[in-house]
């Protein structure tokens, strides 16, 4: 799915978000969603990737704090002609990773203690690679602003459930005013979902590009899928709001319905880049060694 159904799918989000404000006001409410959306973007833009690193209590890499994975991110970066983000990493066993920020210029890439002691370093520059293409797609703001707004519409629907079920509108008010509380959150959710998943296939497509073999990829997908369905990652279950974030879905614990997941099935994304090696020629081997070719 490209940048067209994408925009699309945000300017149904922007819709949805309207028609509640406007259900609970009529043409004051319409102006003040309007005005509490551009509120609260503004926030996320400024604010969103140091709340995000705060919530995983994710720690800066640097000369004594994982170098070797700041020098990777920073070569891979040079590569794809990227400024380099900072570089965090997270001490959870679960392998994993994300990014955030609101441009290129100002970015970070995070990954757990699990994702560099259980993949190789094929497998972790490919990891980075997709990260540093959703950084430069700009799907971290993408992701943002529609998590904003799905939040957003779930609490105006709530407010359209208590202003407008105590008037006396009858029966048909108080079923409309149900109906938009629990309709337009789950559209929100849907809409979330589907701009969250088109994502993750562009940047499994430009991250095998940047790291230079869809294979690498494709085998830490794989890999990160199995451990990530039998290790818990508490401050993940703690915070379901940033699980789109991550390469692959951390939560489990809860079972959460697959129908709403943020991430594309993992057996297709895999296909889809082997598929992507076979066009390219690209040697059918998975990654097996330690050696680093970005040292």
């Amino acid at each position: 799915m490209g940048y067209t159904k994408t925009a699309i799918l945000m300017a149904a989000m922007t819709a949805l978000f309207m028609g509640i404000g406007y259900l609970l006001g009529g043409g004051f409410g319409l102006l003040l969603a309007f005005g509490v959306a551009a509120a609260m973007n503004a926030h996320a833009y400024w604010n969103s990737d140091k709340a995000v690193l705060r919530m995983h209590n994710a720690q800066e890499c640097n000369s004594q704090v994982h170098p070797g994975l700041q020098r990777m991110v920073h070569r891979l970066a040079d590569d794809a002609g990227m400024p380099h983000p900072k570089v965090y990493v997270i001490n959870e066993d679960q392998p994993n990773a994300f990014a955030t920020g609101r441009n290129p210029e100002n970015a970070a890439v995070a990954a757990t203690t699990g994702l560099l002691r259980r993949m190789s370093d094929e497998e972790v520059a490919a990891v980075m690679a997709h990260e540093l293409a959703h950084i430069k797609n700009y799907d971290t703001l993408i992701m943002t602003v529609t998590a904003t707004f799905a939040g957003a519409i779930s609490m105006l629907a709530n407010f359209a459930m208590f202003f407008r079920g105590g008037r006396n509108q009858g029966a048909g008010g108080a079923i409309a005013a149900i109906a938009g509380m629990i309709l337009a959150p789950m559209a929100a959710a849907i809409v979330q979902m589907a701009i969250s998943r088109s994502r993750e296939y562009e940047a499994d497509r430009v991250g095998a590009a940047i790291c230079g073999n869809p294979l690498w990829l494709a085998s830490a997908l794989e890999k990160i899928q199995g451990f990530a369905s039998r290790i818990d990652y508490d401050r993940a279950e703690a915070n379901p709001q940033t699980a789109h974030m991550f390469i692959i879905n951390p939560l489990h614990v809860h079972k959460r319905d697959k129908l709403f997941s943020t991430h594309p099935n993992t057996e297709n994304r895999i296909a889809a880049l082997v598929k992507l090696a076979d066009d390219a020629g690209a040697a059918r081997a998975a990654p097996a060694g330690r050696q680093n070719p970005w040292g």
